[in-house]
């Protein structure tokens, strides 16, 4: 087993919860009293009751003895009814916080989302968030179903499977989009500039997560690392990419983060690590009126020693998370050039905690600031060097390094 599953998953990287805590009480937790004296835990026994005696289930016989069902597939299949009205409080009182990324999984949601962070999972392969109250496209992977489909960063979702995505959650939105292989998701999409919302109808497949390629261009003399997410291996195979680039004795890099919707934190702070000098702060964690600050603080890594390194950070709209932790110290430090476009805006961290053996809760636990104390939610980063990505790329281009942000990068670095 995976040993960054044993402990809370900080990733880069949704209610009436008295009633459950009442009900957990009932079974022997020490949560049996209200947590609050101004609330009545009453009010949902009362609300329980009046279900139990007046509700007509979604699944009963008709007059000959036909089972009727008007219900549809939910996380809530195979579950009890205790089990079912348990969950539904729990995630009714999460949802009422209005955090996009903070969410209750049921056994079914919990084990899908477990196998997404190991690397490996079934649906289309891209990242989502919310931009402006709306699902939003962050990136799609690199080879996936979307990316071949024609999605890209920054695209509105607006219906799925022709259902609205008004006041959706991003994990409801994922929930529907995820599937088994081979099946079909339709999705219609708001583009900027498009006049009209563009259909899109993907088949699902097995998603593998890429996490790194490395370049020399003998040529231009650049070194290039292409970092797709920050994964659980991204830290050695980042370490082979510096060690390999200071055995080619070139002093231009390219760390190129377009498209990384981010990964986890402590890979993060590593890759930084190889740039940003001994004990030198990385990015903060804002915890609120919850606790102090807490500063997360370069390793000092010696691999670069003294040598002197021109350095170009290639971001996009669809660089979020761990990626712009990295380009936010870079620059803060003046240690690379940001270019390209501004980054998505998503500084918050995230911790995945095992409820019960079954069950688990994604919750914000804090706010990210870069080292000079910008706060990466409210916009983003915006580059040194601000180069829109032309309209006719393509994601070939792109793999060919021939798109017109990496030639800009490339001109930038030989001048």
């Amino acid at each position: 087993m995976n040993p960054k599953l044993n402990k809370p998953l900080k990733l880069l990287i949704i209610v009436l919860i008295f009633a459950a805590g009442f009900f957990i009480g009932n079974m022997g937790s020490s949560y049996a009293e209200n947590k609050n004296a101004n609330i009545d835990i009453k009010t949902f026994w009362k609300v329980w009751d009046i279900l139990d005696e007046e509700f007509v289930t979604t699944k009963h016989k008709d007059k000959l003895g036909n089972e009727i069902s008007t219900s549809t597939e939910t996380e809530f299949d195979g579950l009890s009814k205790e089990e079912r009205r348990l969950y539904g409080a729990i995630k009714g009182m999460v949802e009422s916080e209005q955090d996009p990324y903070t969410a209750f999984f049921t056994p079914q949601e919990a084990k899908s989302f477990e196998t997404e962070i190991k690397g490996s999972f079934e649906g289309i392969g891209m990242e989502v968030g919310k931009k402006d109250g709306v699902i939003t496209v962050i990136a799609p992977i690199i080879g996936s179903p979307s990316e071949k489909a024609g999605l890209k960063t920054g695209d509105k979702i607006i219906k799925i499977n022709g259902q609205t995505t008004i006041d959706m959650t991003v994990d409801e939105a994922v929930k529907i989009i995820r599937g088994e292989k081979g099946t079909v998701v339709t999705l219609q999409v708001y583009r900027e500039g498009v006049d009209k919302p563009l259909d899109f109808k993907i088949t699902r497949d097995i998603i593998q997560l890429p996490t790194l390629d490395k370049s020399y261009d003998k040529k231009t003399g650049i070194y290039t690392i292409k970092v797709y997410s920050f994964s659980e291996q991204v830290d050695g195979l980042f370490k082979q990419a510096m060690t390999e680039f200071v055995s080619t004795k070139s002093d231009k890099l390219i760390i190129d983060l377009r498209g990384n919707p981010g990964g986890y934190l402590e890979s993060a702070v590593d890759m930084a690590s190889y740039f940003v000098p001994q004990g030198k702060v990385v990015v903060s964690q804002d915890y609120g009126e919850k606790k102090q600050i807490e500063n997360l603080r370069s390793s000092g890594y010696t691999l670069l020693a003294d040598r002197k390194v021109k350095l170009v950070v290639l971001i996009d709209g669809g660089s979020a998370s761990a990626s712009e932790i990295v380009a936010g110290a870079l620059q803060d430090y003046k240690l690379a050039t940001l270019l390209g476009e501004k980054s998505f805006g998503k500084g918050s961290v995230q911790e995945y905690i095992k409820i019960t053996s079954k069950t688990g809760l994604k919750v914000t636990i804090a706010r990210w600031l870069t080292p000079n104390g910008n706060s990466i939610s409210v916009s983003g980063l915006t580059p040194d060097l601000l180069v829109p990505k032309a309209t006719s790329t393509t994601i070939q281009q792109i793999k060919d390094k021939t798109d017109n942000q990496y030639l800009k990068a490339v001109e930038f670095l030989n001048k």
